[in-house]
C-alpha cells in the first residue's frame, strides 16, 4: 500500500473557521465557535495527510475525537456492494464533507465521472465491488497527479515498492501510478489480497491499505479483536488508519446520493473514453498529437503516466492512449511519419551540486525547467528545502532544430560548466553503541558541526546505532584525492 500520509496537490482550498458539530456535541455546547471549527478541521486534516500545526488552536484538540461515541440513531443508506455503517465517526465526516470540505468533495465529486466508470469495470473484471471506486476518492480525489509527501503517487497512491510489486513500471520515462487503468488493475489486485488475508472483511482491507497489513495484523493479536472498530479504540493505530474507514464511508454514503445531501449543483466531467494505439518506436507527444488530430494537452492528460513529453525509449509497441474514434486516423497519418521525424531528443539530464541559498525553485530557473521535474527525478518527499550539498539529477532541455541559438548555447554550457566539477567521494562509518556525534568527530579529527552537515542531522540529535554516516569527504583533483575540510 500507498503506506504514506497522503498530500493532495492542487486539490485542497484553505480551510477556513466553520462550527461543524463535534462528534462530543453535547460537551461542546458551551465552547467557543472557533474551537468547534478547529476540531471539526481536524479530524479530515488528519485523514488528508495535514498536521495539527496546519490549524490554530489543532495542538488543543489532538486526543479529543477518541471519546467518540459509535452510536447513533440508524439512518437509511443507500444500496452498495461494500457494507456501509453510520455511526458518530462516519457521521463526522458526512458532515465535514457537507461543511469545511465542501469545495474539496465537490471537485472530488466532478472529477469521480471521469474515472468511475473505467475503475468499476476493472474491479468488476476481478470479481472485487464497484464501491471500492471510493477508496481512489479518499485518497487522491481521482488526481492521476496526486503526490504525498513520502513519495506516494497517483489516483490510488501507491509507493514506489508497492507499485514495483504490481507490475507498475516506475522510472525517468514513464510512471504507472499515475494510469488510472493500468493502477486501478494493481490497486484491485493489492485489495483482492488484502481481504484474503484479513477473512473477507472489507474495513479491516481498507485499513491495512492505508497503513500496511503487518500493521493491522499487530493490531489484531494486540487487541485480540477482529473488529475494525474496536481496534480503533485502541492507540496503537495511527490517527489516520482510524479515520481512514469512516472517511470512506462517509465519501461512499455522500457520493451515491449527493443530491440528497446538498451537491445537486456539481458539474461532472464527461466519462474518459480513448482507443488505444501501438507505437514502434519512441515518438514525441507532439508528433503523435499532430497525427490523430488533436493537441498536445489533450495526449498528456489521457496519459498522465508519461515524465518526458515521448514515449519512452526501448519499448517496442508501447500502447498510447488516443481519443476515442481517433484510433484509425492515427494509425493512416502516423505511418507517413518517417521514422528519423518521430522523436527529436529534447532532453537530457546534468548533475548539479546545490549550494547554500539554492532552491529547487532556483535550480529549475537556472536549467530552463521545473521544480516539479527535478523532485520527482531525484525523489525528493519531505526534503526539498534541505538541498546543500546534494548532488541533484536535474532535466535539461537540448537544443532541437527550433531551439534558439543562444540559449541552447548557454544550457550546453551550463552542462559542460556542471560536468567539469571535480567529483567526490565519502567515507562512511556504521554507528555502534555509545558513539556521539562529538566522540566521532574527534575519533575522525573533523567537527561536529561538519558531521551534523554532512549528514542533516542536528548537533544534540542522539545518534542510533547501525546508522551510516559520513566522516570524511574527498575530491579527485588531478588524479589525487584530497580531503575536504569544510
Amino acid at each position: 500500500m500507498v503506506r504514506a500520509t497522503l498530500l493532495i496537490l492542487s486539490l485542497l482550498s484553505p480551510f477556513t473557521v466553520f462550527a461543524a458539530p463535534s462528534p462530543a456535541a453535547a460537551e461542546q455546547r458551551n465552547q467557543p465557535q472557533l474551537v468547534a471549527s478547529a476540531a471539526a478541521d481536524l479530524a479530515l486534516s488528519r485523514g488528508l495527510g495535514l498536521t495539527p500545526s496546519d490549524f490554530p488552536g489543532a495542538e488543543d484538540l489532538v486526543e479529543e475525537s477518541d471519546e467518540f461515541d459509535l452510536q447513533l440513531p440508524e439512518m437509511e443508506l443507500p444500496d452498495s456492494d461494500i457494507p456501509l455503517t453510520f455511526n458518530s465517526k462516519v457521521d463526522y465526516f458526512v458532515r465535514y464533507f457537507q461543511g469545511p470540505g465542501r469545495s474539496s468533495f465537490a471537485k472530488w465529486l466532478s472529477r469521480s465521472e471521469r474515472y468511475i466508470p473505467m475503475m468499476k469495470q476493472v474491479l468488476r473484471k476481478e470479481g472485487l465491488p464497484e464501491d471500492l471506486v471510493y477508496l481512489a476518492m479518499i485518497e487522491s480525489g481521482f488526481l492521476p497527479h496526486a503526490l504525498s509527501v513520502a513519495a506516494a503517487v497517483g489516483p490510488w497512491q501507491f509507493m514506489p515498492a508497492t507499485g514495483k510489486n504490481y507490475n507498475l513500471r516506475i522510472d525517468f520515462w514513464i510512471d504507472e501510478r499515475r494510469d488510472p487503468l493500468k493502477s486501478t488493475v494493481a490497486a484491485a489486485l493489492y485489495l483482492k489480497e488484502l481481504y484474503a488475508l484479513f477473512n473477507n472483511d472489507w474495513y479491516l482491507a481498507a485499513a491495512g491499505y492505508n497503513a500496511g497489513e503487518n500493521k493491522i495484523l499487530r493490531a489484531i493479536n494486540m487487541y485480540n479483536s477482529r473488529d475494525f472498530w474496536e481496534l480503533s479504540k485502541g492507540e496503537y493505530l495511527k490517527r489516520e488508519t482510524k479515520d481512514y474507514v469512516p472517511k470512506l464511508l462517509a465519501a461512499a454514503i455522500i457520493a451515491k446520493e449527493p443530491a440528497k445531501h446538498g451537491f445537486a449543483d456539481v458539474a461532472y466531467l464527461p466519462p474518459i473514453e480513448f482507443d488505444v494505439v501501438k507505437i514502434p518506436s519512441r515518438t514525441d507527444l507532439e508528433v503523435a498529437a499532430k497525427a490523430c488530430g488533436v493537441s498536445e494537452k489533450t495526449l498528456r492528460e489521457l496519459n498522465p503516466e508519461l515524465r518526458r513529453g515521448s514515449t519512452p525509449p526501448n519499448y517496442p509497441d508501447y500502447q498510447l492512449k488516443v481519443p476515442r474514434g481517433a484510433g484509425a486516423v492515427f494509425e493512416t497519418e502516423y505511418a507517413k511519419i518517417p521514422d528519423s521525424e518521430r522523436f527529436v531528443e529534447r532532453v537530457s539530464t546534468v548533475k548539479y551540486r546545490a549550494k547554500k541559498r539554492d532552491t529547487l525553485a532556483s535550480i529549475a530557473r537556472r536549467f530552463n525547467t521545473t521544480p516539479q521535474a527535478i523532485a520527482e527525478l531525484n525523489h525528493l518527499g519531505r526534503d526539498k528545502k534541505k538541498l546543500k550539498g546534494r548532488v541533484l539529477t536535474v532535466p535539461v532541455l537540448v537544443a532541437s532544430a527550433e531551439a534558439d541559438a543562444p540559449a541552447a548555447k548557454e544550457r550546453v554550457e551550463a552542462k559542460a560548466k556542471v560536468k567539469a566539477e571535480p567529483r567526490e567521494f565519502h567515507k562512511y562509518y556504521t554507528v555502534k553503541k555509545g558513539d556521539t556525534l562529538y566522540s566521532l568527530a574527534k575519533k575522525f579529527n573533523v567537527t561536529a558541526r561538519m558531521l551534523s552537515a554532512w549528514n542533516n542531522m542536528k548537533t544534540k540529535v542522539a545518534l542510533k546505532p547501525g546508522k551510516r554516516i559520513i566522516v570524511a569527504k574527498y575530491q579527485e583533483r588531478r588524479g589525487a584525492m584530497v580531503k575536504q575540510s569544510g
